[in-house]
């Protein structure tokens, strides 16, 4: 019989307890967390650069025009 080169899905979920799992997932939401709050002005940027610009649609009213 040919064993599993790589360990399954369940064999997966055991390697970790509840306490194990959750102490990690806190943990690198922390860290996730502290990246964006130390480098928002770049992911602001970055986001804005990608975003596609407003449609100019003549009909369309200007609410809060540019002054």
């Amino acid at each position: 019989m040919a064993r599993c080169k790589y360990p399954t899905e369940q064999q997966h979920q055991r390697a970790l307890s509840d306490q194990a799992a959750a102490y990690i997932a806190d943990a690198l939401m922390q860290l996730a967390l502290d990246f964006e709050n130390s480098h928002y002005a770049e992911i602001r940027r970055h986001y804005e650069a990608i975003a596609p610009g407003p449609d100019k649609d003549p009909r369309q009213l200007e609410l809060f025009p540019e002054i």
